[in-house]
């Protein structure tokens, strides 16, 4: 389906171009598909394109000088594409510790939420996230997907530093911090894994439209792959959908 987008001027040379204020799969399809057709069309004239849940920020290499063409251009483009079609992703298993240790709020977590430490875990692995974007920090998934019944709002203190590899909920979301943060949200977990390599040429493995399901692991399992990360540079292989 076609949605009606609202275009406008972000700075000098800048447009933001945004869909219905939601998180849904189907936008993000939209989303995606009209980012490709943009990129073959213009790719040019664009230095960068910055999706999120429900936009697309595109930088231009130049000043914008007729902001109103160059939206002409951007809505003919998708005016006259084909209905989008199902981009395919692919399923990473992310391997997770949520042994106390490693997972400093778990137990308060749990008990805010009425629920046992092993119901949280249940919870939490048994769903597939929807990656939307990438934020916040590089390599840092936001995910759509986190069942309603672990929905806690973030700390009303945030702590000064986040362990990289925190697996943490905030609000109605979860995610993996990438590195060392800054952070509001409730760790209910860790993982051993690394999401942002800068030395790699695409350096996160994970990537929007891709989904994510995390898997229960102990904390001799998380030794041993954290072991192979810092020797191999381990990540597993995705499954493809």
């Amino acid at each position: 389906m076609k949605y009606k987008l609202k275009y406008k001027r972000y700075s000098e040379n800048a447009i933001l171009i945004e869909w219905p204020s939601k998180i849904d799969e189907n936008i993000l399809q939209d989303l995606l598909f009209y980012k490709k057709i943009i990129e073959n069309e213009c790719i040019k004239e664009i230095v960068e394109i910055i999706t999120a849940y429900n936009s697309i920020l595109i930088y231009y290499g130049s000043t914008i000088e007729n902001v109103y063409e160059t939206v002409s251009v951007l809505k003919s483009l998708y005016s006259n594409s084909f209905e989008s079609k199902e981009i395919k992703s692919r399923l990473w298993k992310i391997p997770v510790c949520y042994s106390p240790t490693l997972a400093p709020d778990l137990e308060l977590f749990s008990k805010a939420k009425s629920l046992t430490v092993d119901e949280v875990i249940s919870l939490h692995t048994v769903a597939i996230y929807k990656v939307y974007f990438l934020g916040f920090l590089p390599g840092f998934c936001y995910l759509g997907g986190l069942d309603d019944r672990l929905c806690l709002p973030r700390k009303s203190t945030p702590s000064l530093e986040v362990k990289k590899g925190s697996v943490a909920i905030g609000g109605n979301q979860t995610g993996i911090y990438p590195l060392d943060s800054p952070g509001g949200w409730h760790v209910i977990g860790k993982c051993p894994l690394n999401f942002f390599d800068s030395n790699l040429n695409i350096p996160c493995h994970v990537m929007p439209n891709d989904s994510v399901q995390f898997m229960s692991i102990t904390e001799k399992e998380y030794n041993d792959i954290s072991a192979a990360v810092l020797n191999t540079g381990y990540f597993p292989e995705p499954m493809y959908l």
